[in-house]
């Protein structure tokens, strides 16, 4: 793909010998310093090939995520997939059965070496009085507004799910939920059309659908989230800062750049008189 992005120019490492050996690109040029690479149909057809297997060995899951991650950053926020984040929940909730996708660690303590370690262990107390425990969630996708003003970040969970037991196996665990709306403004979730019903869930999470097929179909949202203020601790913005957003593929971060020169040449034009068909150079 480098080589069909760069129009061809060669790296002269040992990978253009590969590339020249198995005749999937030929080089092109009457002298060393013009030339270049140029791929062959073979090579072409090897790129399809390629996309379309990675293409099927993306779970519906990924797609999913990938087009809520594009409505998301379209709308001007940061996305992170799948951030391991610290969240606290009442030791009643975190106690319950789990599904085995976070841990319950205790707060304030590091992890216990031996298993002796936990025999006296108590639950420490929030200013409520509530004794309370610390989880490692993991949404799905985890976004914040892009702005310079900490009361303005609105951080938000999207969940995504695509089989319907996946959704109500949620659904039964309320430590699961309960540390992503400790974590954030909003909770949404997202699945295909028709695999539930918005009264399905409960009333403070949102409800986006998709419908038809996932990669080209239409995302809606049913039901908005209920909003409670959150303020991200510190733990949280220093796990931000320790992972990486999710960035737009190159290609279409490329084909922006390209609008955005071409209305600025348009904007540049406006109000000048169209020159006559035949003026003298000036």
């Amino acid at each position: 793909m480098k080589i069909w992005r760069s129009a061809g120019w060669p790296s002269r490492d040992p990978i253009d010998i590969d590339l020249l050996a198995a005749g999937w690109v030929s080089l092109v040029g009457e002298h060393p310093a013009n030339e270049c690479l140029r791929l062959t149909d073979a090579g072409i057809a090897l790129l399809a090939q390629s996309r379309q297997a990675q293409r099927r060995s993306e779970s519906d899951h990924d797609k999913l995520a990938l087009r809520m991650t594009e409505v998301l950053m379209d709308a001007g926020r940061l996305v992170w997939h799948e951030l391991s984040l610290r969240a606290k929940v009442e030791a009643e909730q975190a106690g319950a059965p789990d599904d085995g996708t976070a841990a319950v660690v205790q707060a304030g303590e590091p992890t216990p070496l031996w298993d002796d370690d936990t025999s006296d262990a108590s639950d420490p107390t929030d200013p409520s009085g509530k004794p309370h425990r610390w989880r490692l969630a993991r949404p799905d996708l985890f976004s914040v507004r892009r702005t310079s003003n900490p009361n303005y970040l609105h951080p938000v969970v999207h969940e995504i799910k695509v089989s319907r037991a996946d959704l109500l196996s949620d659904l039964r665990h309320q430590a699961k939920r309960s540390s992503y709306q400790w974590l954030a403004s909003e909770c949404h979730y997202v699945f295909p059309h028709g695999l539930a019903e918005p009264q399905e869930l409960p009333e403070e999470l949102g409800v986006w659908v998709i419908h038809g097929d996932v990669e080209t179909g239409r995302l809606e949202m049913l039901r908005p989230a209920r909003h409670a203020p959150c303020t991200l601790p510190f733990d949280v913005w220093m796990a931000l800062a320790k992972a990486s957003p999710v960035r737009r593929p190159l290609e279409r971060s490329q084909a922006e750049l390209a609008n955005a020169d071409h209305d600025e040449v348009n904007e540049g034009r406006e109000g000048q008189a169209p020159p006559a068909p035949h003026a003298d150079p000036e």
